[in-house]
């Protein structure tokens, strides 16, 4: 399944808060609408966290709605649109499919290209690959959906960088855990753009205050769509491009980290108490706008695109401050 949040409360929650649905055929499927022509489903969390939350037997109830729907064909999908339970994508806003994670854990330094690329900068020819993945938090408070304008903070709009990244979604609590056992925790995956300031993040000197010039807000666009592991062989043989106003920025396979996305885990795993929702990001590949020669940076009217196959593309434009 392709699980997404759609923006307007229901039930009288908070219109930020969203309801929980899931992409199917072009078009949009509403869980809280669904519930009034599926009984049955009317025990489904209201938010996509929860879902997650309830664990196999929620989702089994979500998978039930999107195999009816996807077996309505016709007047039947005619009905179902009229009733609200399928909308239009293109007339769907969608918010961060995890509107609310516990824990956003941005891993770094763990594409074999973003490293040489980096090092290169600071005139290094042959850098020694980290150990271990080497990351920070992502203020869940940075978080925006698709098609939501990334804003350049007014202090620091000169020097902001894109980094598409890879991320995994939590689908079961999990702490002090192995590789394989981190695997088995995995409930989906979805596309993160880590945006940094970069005259921030680099040239002040210190380590925190690199990582205050990611935590701006609308600096983690998040999205389209939680894509659950089924769907997923092997998410290793995936590739990610970036896009900057059409031009490819990033392009490189997963097979390009240092660590697999169940070592990176676990890793993080050691130190958090993992639960599900939470988020974890794989880091970016080469290609980053500063790691160029010249440099690239955002700037108002530019458009950012991130895009997996078989997970769909995250879109946002560039606004000033």
């Amino acid at each position: 399944m392709k699980l997404v949040t759609l923006a307007g409360g229901a039930g009288g929650a908070a219109p930020d808060a969203g309801t929980p649905g899931a992409l199917i055929d072009g078009e949009v499927v509403d869980f809280a609408c669904a519930k009034a022509l599926f009984p049955e489903t009317a025990a489904l969390p209201g938010s996509l966290r929860g879902i997650l939350t309830a664990g196999a037997a929620a989702l089994t109830l979500a998978r039930r709605v999107v195999d009816r729907v996807a077996a309505a064909q016709g007047d039947a999908r005619d009905d179902l649109r009229s009733v609200g339970i399928v909308k239009p994508l293109g007339e769907t806003k969608l918010l961060a499919p995890i509107p609310d994670p516990g824990i956003i854990i941005s891993a770094g330094q763990t594409y074999r290209g973003h490293v040489l690329e980096m090092a290169a900068k600071r005139g290094i020819e042959n850098p020694e690959l980290p150990k271990t993945p080497r990351g920070f938090l992502k203020n869940p408070n940075a978080l925006i959906g698709p098609e939501a304008p990334i804003r350049l903070p007014r202090a620091y709009p000169d020097h902001v960088d894109f980094e598409g990244e890879f991320a995994v979604v939590i689908g079961r609590s999990c702490h002090d855990v192995t590789p394989n056992e981190a695997r088995a925790c995995i409930a989906g995956y979805t596309l993160v753009n880590d945006v940094s300031a970069r005259d921030w993040a680099s040239g002040k000197g210190t380590r925190d205050q690199t990582l205050l010039g990611k935590q701006f807000p609308t600096f983690c666009p998040l999205g389209p769509a939680v894509v659950t592991v089924d769907e997923i062989d092997d998410p290793h043989a995936l590739t990610l491009t970036t896009t900057l106003n059409g031009a490819v920025m990033q392009s490189e396979g997963n097979d390009d980290l240092i660590f697999s996305l169940w070592e990176i885990v676990a890793h993080y795993a050691r130190f958090y108490l993992l639960r599900p929702g939470d988020i974890i990001t794989s880091g970016t590949p080469g290609g980053t706008g500063h790691g160029r020669d010249p440099k690239v940076y955002l700037k108002p009217g530019d458009r950012v695109e991130i895009t997996v196959g078989g997970i769909g593309t995250l879109g946002n434009p560039v606004v000033g401050p």
